[in-house]
This record gives C-alpha cells, sequence and structure tokens, in this order.
C-alpha cells in the first residue's frame, strides 16, 4: 500500500505531458479516421474498443504518444497513429474531452462486490480502493492523467486490466496499475468493471 501512495505521489509531481491545450475545432476533423472503431462521437458501438467521449484531454494524449511511441501494444492502431504529431494528438484529445460521456448501467448481479472493490478495495488482499486515482464517481483526474472510468464498456475495462496483470501492458507510471491488478482474480475485474459502467462522472 505504501508502493501504491508513493507511486501517486510521484505520478502527480511528474505529469507534465498532455497539460499543452488542443484546438477542439481541429480535432474533429482530423479525428473522423478514429469514428470507424471510436463512434462518431466517442462512443464505441464494440465493446472491445473504448469510449473516448468525455475522457480527460490529458490521458488520451498521453496514452495515443504511447500507442504511436511503441510505448503501449494495441495493434488495432497500428499505421493509424504512426503519422499523427504531437499536436495532432492534442487536438483530437480535445475534441473527444468535449463530447458527452457514455452512460451505462452496471449489473446488479455484480454491483454489490464491484461497489465494495471500488470504494474500499481489499485490504485483506492489498488491493486499494479505485476511488483514490479515479475519484468516487469514477470521474478520474485529470492533472495526473488518471483516467476516468465511468461509461467506460465493461469488456474493455476487463481486458485493459488482464493485460496489466500478465504484463502485456506496461505504461502505467510506477507500475501501478501492474501492482493491482496482479491481486485481482477474474470474477473480481469483471465485478469492479460492470460497477464502474454505471457511474456518471460527471467532475469531468
Amino acid at each position: 500500500m505504501k508502493k501504491l501512495l508513493l507511486a501517486v505521489t510521484l505520478t502527480l509531481a511528474t505529469t507534465g505531458l498532455a497539460q499543452a491545450a488542443g484546438d477542439p475545432v481541429a480535432g474533429q476533423q482530423k479525428a473522423a479516421v478514429c469514428a470507424a472503431c471510436h463512434g462518431a462521437n466517442g462512443v464505441s458501438m464494440v465493446p472491445n474498443w473504448p469510449n473516448l467521449a468525455g475522457q480527460h484531454a490529458s490521458y488520451l494524449t498521453s496514452q495515443t504518444i504511447d500507442i504511436r511511441d511503441g510505448r503501449r501494444s494495441v495493434p488495432e492502431m497500428v499505421g493509424i497513429v504512426d503519422n499523427l504529431t504531437d499536436q495532432d494528438i492534442m487536438d483530437i484529445s480535445a475534441f473527444y474531452a468535449r463530447q458527452p460521456a457514455n452512460l451505462g448501467q452496471a449489473d446488479p448481479a455484480l454491483a454489490e462486490r464491484g461497489r465494495d472493490l471500488y470504494r474500499a478495495g481489499d485490504i485483506a488482499k492489498g488491493i486499494p480502493a479505485c476511488t483514490a486515482c479515479h475519484m468516487p464517481n469514477g470521474g478520474g483526474n485529470g492533472p495526473a492523467a488518471f483516467p476516468a472510468l465511468s461509461g467506460q464498456h465493461p469488456t474493455y475495462t476487463i481486458n485493459q486490466l488482464q493485460a496489466f496483470r500478465d504484463g502485456r501492458r506496461h505504461n502505467d507510471p510506477n507500475a501501478m496499475m501492474r501492482m493491482i491488478a496482479e491481486k485481482m482474480t477474474d470474477a473480481e475485474m469483471e465485478a469492479v468493471a460492470s460497477y464502474m459502467y454505471g457511474l456518471h462522472g460527471t467532475n469531468r
């Protein structure tokens, strides 16, 4: 737990990437190529692909740059972002950040366990509460580039948690998410992903 708190502190202190402002008007035109997978307004019709609408521009920018520069492997994005400049990415991110976030509904059968994990974590297993970085309503933390999770497809969230656990995704600052995900079962990931899907992150 102490390691996680230190990692959060270091991230808050060092996050400078993606703070420059993008142009959402320019970003709308540049985002045309993204619509096939992520929807015209950033809400994907395919649960394997993330919703981008309402996401923090800082997070979208940092992740897209990581994908472009090879620090995060997303095979579906190969060739799509290769030629985007930092400014292109900031503009596209600014456009999606302005779009209304998706609204989901948690599975009632999973809601209680998901709520407990999200709000309180699991002390016995060393799993911290998700609220520490992603806020009680799932709205995330823009200045720290911690993503909003509310309304995100559970399938996508589960895939990312499993990728962190398995080491296939490793661009999390100070291995924060890897330390958490390696302690979670598939059932726990499913529960918390469903709960987050039903949150409404109104502070974005």
